[in-house]
């Protein structure tokens, strides 16, 4: 028979979980951050979040970078560490809801993680050059229905959700615009302002400056509910799209088997932090926005998130990739 040290680990897990939670921690905690350090709010939060965790711990959270393949690396390598609470994930929508609609995974999310904290959400918004003859979302849509294929939508990359935020748009609102992809947000945002594409989809800390600036127009917040950052913009859902809700979330998770009491302690301290006004202030100015969800409510969003995207990705057309 073969030995699966995995199984093995999560089985002691278990059965020595209440004495592992009385004396966790008794070393470091990895926060692994699977992005480029420096290059994204997932990156700044999560430094920001592991220091005030720290003394509440009573052990260092040490934020790890474990870029590559759009954060699919870090997040398996979280997924097949050994599950006693000392190596967790920052979790985000790429990998965790869109990811397993596109690409053949050496992991799964739903299943070898598990929630510990939704922290953060940053609301997205919907921008349009500033020569369209549209001030919200049902003048766009009209001048879409004018002008089938002609409008252009910039993203970031396929696949990403600048890219889906547009192809949730317009399968909800029944349009045709055609997806024009790029290598980054940057230069997909500097052709919106160029004229070249017409239509972007991003998070408010990227696209803020050139609202304010005069040249993007925003339409319509990709949220629920009015943002608290721009809260003069309305929804799109509020704009006869319902249901309309595209954003950036932050998370922690842990992997699968991590024994329950180290999960709710976790869950404990993280949500001491996020419950500061410091806190507060401090997402805000990054463009986000506090989102606290226990372990049982972030399960129930993150499943379905995983099947909105899945949707998403298959009206689209979007082949599932390797």
């Amino acid at each position: 028979m073969r030995f699966d040290f995995r199984v093995w680990t999560v089985l002691l897990a278990m059965l020595a979980g209440p004495v592992w939670a009385q004396n966790y921690p008794t070393k470091p905690i990895r926060l692994v951050v699977p992005y480029p350090a420096g290059s994204s709010s997932n990156d700044i939060i999560a430094r920001f979040l592991a220091q005030r965790l720290s003394p509440l711990l009573g052990e260092q959270v040490l934020v790890e970078n474990r870029p590559g393949m759009g954060g699919n690396v870090g997040s398996e390598f979280v997924a097949k560490a050994a599950p006693d609470g000392y190596t967790l994930l920052v979790a985000t929508n790429g990998p965790q809801a869109i990811a397993p609609n596109v690409y053949k995974l050496n992991y799964s999310s739903l299943k070898d993680l598990t929630p510990v904290a939704m922290v953060a959400n940053v609301p997205y918004i919907l921008v349009i050059h500033p020569s369209l003859p549209a001030k919200n979302v049902q003048q766009l849509i009209a001048l879409a229905k004018s002008r089938p294929g002609e409008l252009l939508f910039a993203s970031s990359g396929n696949a990403g959700t600048p890219h889906l935020c547009w192809e949730l748009f317009k399968s909800m609102a029944n349009i045709d615009i055609r997806h024009i992809p790029y290598k980054g947000g940057a230069p997909a945002l500097m052709d919106t302002i160029g004229g070249q594409t017409q239509l972007y989809c991003a998070g408010l800390i990227a696209v803020g400056p050139q609202i304010k600036a005069g040249k993007v127009r925003a339409i319509g917040m990709a949220t629920l509910k009015p943002s608290a950052v721009m809260p003069d913009v309305p929804t799109v859902a509020s704009q006869g799209l319902p249901g309309f809700n595209v954003a950036s979330w932050f998370g922690v998770m842990a992997p699968a088997g991590t024994p329950k009491p180290i999960i709710d302690r976790l869950y404990t301290d993280i949500a001491k932090v996020v419950q500061t006004s410091e806190m507060r202030e401090f997402l805000l100015s990054q463009g986000a926005e506090p989102m606290l969800m226990d372990p049982a409510h972030f399960t129930t969003f993150l499943k379905a998130e995983t099947e909105k995207w899945g949707k998403v990705v298959r009206s689209a057309h979007l082949k599932l990739k390797q």
